[in-house]
């Protein structure tokens, strides 16, 4: 027994010392083989090489990517100041074209004024409409002539409206560089007038708003059968203030009664006075030379 235990152990001891001698001539032949072969030689400078391009490749792309951010912010910051410049610029080229286009129609207002103007055969003064009297008791115009210009009160005021003369009203008051008028629609405002076709005469008042009928009185009841509604009616001249011949409004009613002695017609005024820019006062008893 204690031979045959003897014996095993060397062969156990034995097989143990050949796995090691195996062992380490494995590793001595993978090293020489590890060494001598270019494919498998470790090159330490290659690999930091490596990883530092992979970190620099990564901080490459990173501040690419911030310095692109920041680019395109000041590009949208740039094209921002250029969209409100050009917006601005927009908005001025529309107020000169707005602006251009109300010189061309106060031009050709002036021109139709300048064309009317010619045909007065009285003295007559260009003037403007520049505001309204404040006052309730009447409906007055302001206008931008006065003793200067040869205004004086009681002056008839004419104006070219869609291309025919009406008549506006009268200076009321004149001071050295404005008037005031009192239009045809003023309830103090009296006109002797007459149908322009049948001649028949009556008196125009004004109901005191632009948006009433002007309101003929005193014509003679036999004159109904010669009246037809659009019929014209103008001034007659009598009194000396409003020159005749000038229009004042067309028919757009009639009224009376069987038992009254004069019928009266409603008039639907040649001037829209609220529209109204320009007038010409004239003086009746004066003619324009030749």
């Amino acid at each position: 027994m204690p031979l045959t235990g003897n014996r095993n152990r060397r062969q156990k001891k034995r097989g143990n010392a050949e796995v090691y001698t195996f062992a380490f001539l494995s590793l001595v032949s993978f090293s020489a083989l590890f060494f001598s072969t270019r494919s498998f030689i470790v090159d330490f400078k290659d690999m930091g090489l490596t990883v530092f391009s992979g970190v620099r490749g990564g901080i490459y792309k990173v501040s690419s990517l911030v310095s692109r951010t920041i680019l395109s912010i000041r590009e949208l910051a740039s094209l921002r100041r250029e969209y409100t410049e050009l917006a601005g610029r927009i908005t001025r080229y529309e107020q000169l074209e707005r602006s251009a286009a109300e010189i061309d129609q106060e031009n050709r207002r002036l021109r139709e004024q300048l064309g009317f103007s010619q045909t007065i055969s009285y003295r007559h003064i260009p003037a403007e409409i520049t505001g309204r009297d404040p006052d309730n008791l009447f409906k007055a115009f302001v206008i931008n002539k006065g003793k200067y210009s040869g205004v004086s009160a009681n002056m008839a005021v004419i104006a070219f409206y869609n291309g025919t003369q009406g008549l506006v009203g009268k200076v009321i008051q004149a001071g050295q560089f404005e008037s005031l008028v009192m239009p045809l629609f003023d309830v103090s405002c009296s006109v002797a007038a007459r149908l322009a076709v049948s001649r028949y005469e009556g008196l125009v008042e004004g109901q005191g708003s632009p948006d009433d009928p002007l309101l003929m009185r005193f014509i003679q009841k036999r004159a109904r059968d010669e009246i037809n509604y659009g019929d014209m009616i103008v001034s007659s001249g009598m009194g000396g203030v409003y020159p005749p011949g000038i229009n004042i409004g067309r028919v757009s009613g009639v009224n009376y009664q069987e038992y009254e002695i004069s019928m009266e017609l409603s008039l639907e005024p040649v001037i829209d006075f609220s529209r109204l820019e320009y007038v010409f006062v004239i003086d009746p008893r004066r003619e324009q030379d030749g």
